[in-house]
């Protein structure tokens, strides 16, 4: 149902949001694709694997995480045996998010045949340059079918059965059909710039309709702002529903304000993010936030399982983005990123129900406290709250009292921990700073003068080696 305030979206409305996307993105929505979607990593590691056994003619194979631990040995198998048959194996990793692969892992990838490429490995005389990383996660075979999300190939992602230990929480699309020529030109950029050569035989090719779903490939490049500007324009133009789930939130202010703008308009907006964090500071930094959201009217969620690795946003009953990127200063200035933002209400009702199931593993966060117990069922979401109640025995009191304490839990509780945190660290700095500088003032300066003869350094060495590649 719709806010009186805000209409369903016409078609005039539709191509202008079109357009402007277009523009951002510098990529038209491509029709005629084939999209699955797919939840967690051992679903979407099947759909990879699929690929990487079908492939006849060449396999891109790039991500920020390739581990060399039991799913990346299964990925190296895989691939190496693609590789002897006669497929053309690239492998592009990025040389810090995968710095803990053991160095005999590569050997035996090349050894079978694959072309193995690091990006941008990391230059002391290069600290700038450094930051920018391959934050993406790409799987494609024969230029027709493709996998993108924002799995890493690595145990947390595979989980453990048998020792009880669940996945981590993520998603990914699988991809057939006319976009993933699109996406393999992504690929051959950032392969080209790692010191791979563009095969001359393997030139995009048009293919045939197979779907109903329009993909809009997402090129994020470190510093020019598509995948921001693309967010502003979703969530500026989203009439009805605005679903977002976020691993690493840490939102610049004109994208705040964009979706609280949003939710005042009477717009269903919904923010899921992880409880607990393999990057604490991240959580502290995302909880400062929530405040003003709420007041907006946004509703938070903080979901309690395994780690939350998911980059989604679904937008009305149409759309769906699904990617690398977080909603943080990173990836849209310093990261390589790769998103699809997919149009089709097939997709996007499949993501619903998923975020639907996921409020379920997770906790709402409100402005104040649920003191009844019998409150509870007209609060909390949906997935949460059975259709038909049972009456409970006297030993499930207890226990309903716990889910009422768990269930939603107040912004006081987390917000003013958050704030504390960030507050006390910025804090303890300064005042750390301060005495070492009154204690040990000689020290300080040669550390000082070491950071700066480093920094000075490798503005030199920049400076002169451009300087060479000018004159040449």
């Amino acid at each position: 149902m719709t806010h009186p305030l805000v209409d369903r979206p016409s078609r005039l409305e539709r191509d202008a949001l079109e357009r402007a996307l277009d523009r951002v993105c510098r990529a038209r929505a491509i029709p005629g694709n084939a999209v699955t979607h797919l939840t967690d990593g051992p679903q979407a590691f099947g759909s990879m694997l699929s690929l990487i056994e079908g492939a006849r003619r060449w396999i891109h194979f790039e991500n920020y995480i390739i581990r060399s631990d039991s799913t990346g040995e299964i990925f190296a198998e895989h691939l190496a045996e693609a590789a002897r048959r006669g497929v053309q194996v690239r492998i592009l990793y990025d040389h810090l998010g995968s710095r803990g692969t053991s160095r005999s892992y590569w050997k035996r990838l090349r050894r079978a045949g694959a072309e193995v490429r690091a990006f941008n490995r990391v230059n002391p005389l290069r600290p700038l340059k450094s930051l920018r990383r391959d934050h993406r996660k790409y799987v494609s075979a024969d230029g027709t079918d493709g996998v993108i999300g924002g799995i890493c190939i690595g145990d947390e992602w595979a989980g453990a059965p048998a020792d009880g230990r669940p996945p981590w929480r993520d998603a990914a699309v699988e991809i057939r059909g006319p976009a993933v020529p699109a996406l393999d030109l992504t690929f051959l950029r950032l392969w080209q710039a790692a010191g791979g050569t563009a095969p001359v035989d393997q030139a995009p090719s048009r293919l045939d309709p197979c779907g109903a779903a329009a993909v809009r490939v997402v090129d994020g490049v470190p510093g020019r702002l598509r995948l921001y500007r693309a967010m502003e324009l979703l969530v500026a133009g989203a009439a009805e529903r605005l679903w977002l789930t976020d691993a690493y939130l840490v939102v610049a202010t004109p994208l705040f304000a964009s979706l609280m703008a949003a939710a005042r308009d009477g717009v269903d907006a919904r923010l899921l993010v992880p409880g607990h964090s393999d990057i604490p500071t991240i959580r502290a930094l995302t909880r400062v936030g929530y405040r003003e959201l709420l007041h907006a009217g946004v509703r938070i969620w903080e979901w309690h399982g395994p780690m939350l690795h998911a980059k989604t946003i679904i937008a009305d009953d149409t759309w769906f983005k699904v990617g690398s990127s977080n909603l943080n200063p990173s990836s849209f200035l310093s990261n390589h990123e790769l998103d699809v933002l997919v149009e089709d209400r097939a997709i996007a009702a499949s993501a619903a129900q998923q975020y639907r199931r996921d409020l379920g593993h997770a906790v709402e966060i409100v402005l104040r406290p649920r003191r009844a117990p019998e409150r509870l069922a007209t609060r909390l979401p949906p997935a949460v709250v059975p259709a038909q109640p049972r009456p409970l025995r006297t030993g499930q009191i207890r226990a309903r009292k716990e889910l009422s304490r768990r269930a939603a839990v107040t912004l006081r509780k987390v917000a003013g921990g958050a704030r504390r945190s960030v507050a006390g660290a910025i804090i303890f700095t300064l005042l750390g700073s301060g005495v070492l500088l009154i204690a040990v003032p000689r020290v300080m300066a040669y550390a000082l003068a070491v950071v700066c003869f480093w920094l000075g350094g490798a503005a030199v060495w920049q400076f002169l080696e451009r300087r060479r590649h000018w004159e040449d």
